[in-house]
């Protein structure tokens, strides 16, 4: 049984996740200030670094404009711990282990690569208003100049 796929425009339903260093995080208790989460595949490959040491060092501007950002994988917090730890990385890494959240967002999906076919979840990113409302998303995401899009998408809510 699939799940409806929020789509912008829609109130994003509340979300725990349990994050890196073991906390947890809710959205709701977040508001009125505006949320970008971003989806990506695994912990330590290269293109995830990438994209997660771009936001982190955008972190300050983020912060700046009053949003929160945080990276989502299926990976566990134990490995957040470390991939956190190995690229001195700034913004919370998010566990969907069940990938409950991901399906919500439409992430999780199909994939092949090498003649393989798998699930896994394809690099989208997703911003929510200070209301909570779905109000942009980016989905087949390339790393490059991707944070920098992002960050001009939250100042200009």
């Amino acid at each position: 049984m699939s799940k409806a796929v929020i789509q912008t425009g829609d109130k994003v339903p509340d979300i725990t996740l349990p994050r890196d260093g073991g906390e947890t995080v809710a959205l709701s208790a977040l508001r009125p200030a505006p949320v970008v989460l971003f989806f990506y595949p695994r912990d330590l490959t290269s293109g995830c670094t990438r994209e997660a040491i771009a936001f982190s060092g955008l972190k300050p501007e983020f912060d700046a404009a009053g949003a929160h950002v945080f990276g989502i994988s299926k990976d566990s917090v134990k490995s957040h711990d470390k991939f956190v730890a190995k690229h001195d990385l700034t913004v919370p890494l998010l566990s969907d282990e069940a990938t409950d959240i991901a399906e919500q967002f439409g992430v999780w999906q199909e994939k092949k690569m090498y003649g393989k076919t798998f699930w896994g979840i394809v690099r989208s990113t997703f911003l929510i208003d200070g209301e909570g409302r779905l109000v942009r998303e980016w989905h087949k995401v390339k790393v490059d100049g991707h944070a920098e899009e992002v960050l001009d998408a939250v100042r200009g809510l």
